[in-house]
């Protein structure tokens, strides 16, 4: 038997957190499923499911703040998060399935650290900041600096994720995220693809961000590609090549889901097919 916790509040959880054999549960979704296979035999477990300052959204002038506690399917359901964030709202209507997304958290989802996990992409392309809080403190750490590896994060002893900071995109801007699986709905990504468009009135690109999932040892970025269609109008030609530089910047692996090559074909695939989508280009 295991020792369960349930602090109301981040001073009650700090004394928890001096036992590093213990373990943070928030939705469970992922934690549970490894403790069953054997893959976790943590002494005990800390939920954060009382913690107030851990749930919602708040907004601000410039920017959302979202806890790290607060489900995926209160995001959804978010009209704030629908309106300012919709990359990140198609990524989480596609994630699991309805009872997992009502369990499922944010910070679940980030903390896990998984290279196929839904919300990566886009909180890649939002530029997101995590706020990490400790009993001495807060610090903010870039997302793609969060996330070192499968499964592991730049989180230390005695730390939580306690929420993530996303300014609000401006201006004309499309929002895009696409996932390819062996099926429809209730399957891990063979390749995810989150996509940020900023138009200009004239109708040319001013910037663009894009972050492939499940195509990396973490979520994957392109550079080069961002910076050649900066001040293009979109076009079959210029976005090929972007496609070309995609496929060589991702770096996937041969797996029980999918080849190396498929995946790589499918990177540069996605991001042509915001060409085909009327929907996504202005």
């Amino acid at each position: 038997m295991r020792d369960v916790f349930f602090p109301e509040s981040l001073e009650a959880l700090w004394p928890f957190l001096v036992e590093p054999s213990r373990a943070l549960l928030a939705g469970g979704t992922d934690l549970l499923v490894k403790v069953r296979a054997g893959r976790a035999d943590p002494s005990a477990f800390i939920c954060l499911e009382r913690i107030a300052e851990l749930r919602g959204v708040r907004e601000g002038k410039r920017d959302l703040w979202i806890g790290a506690c607060t489900s995926h399917a209160e995001l959804i359901g978010h009209p704030l998060v629908e309106r300012h964030l919709p990359v990140l709202h198609q990524a989480l209507r596609r994630l699991g399935s309805p009872l997992i997304r009502r369990m499922g958290t944010l910070g679940g989802n980030l903390c896990t650290a998984s290279p196929a996990g839904d919300t990566l992409p886009p909180l890649y392309v939002l530029n997101a900041v995590l706020e990490l809080r400790s009993r001495s403190g807060v610090r903010q750490v870039p997302v793609g600096e969060f996330i070192t590896g499968p499964g592991r994060t730049r989180l230390e002893p005695g730390e939580i994720l306690a929420g993530v900071r996303v300014e609000k995109p401006a201006g004309r801007q499309v929002h895009h995220f696409e996932k390819v699986g062996q099926r429809k709905a209730m399957a891990i990504g063979v390749a995810s693809m989150a996509a940020l468009l900023r138009f200009s009135a004239d109708g040319a690109i001013e910037a663009a961000r894009f972050a492939w999932g499940s195509v990396g040892p973490t979520v994957m970025t392109c550079q080069p590609a961002e910076a050649l269609l900066a001040g293009e109008r979109p076009s079959r030609e210029v976005f090929e090549r972007a496609a070309a530089l995609a496929r060589a910047a991702v770096a996937p692996i041969d797996d029980i889901r999918a080849s190396a090559e498929y995946r790589r074909t499918v990177s540069g695939n996605l991001l042509l097919r915001l060409l085909s989508l009327h929907s996504v280009l202005p």
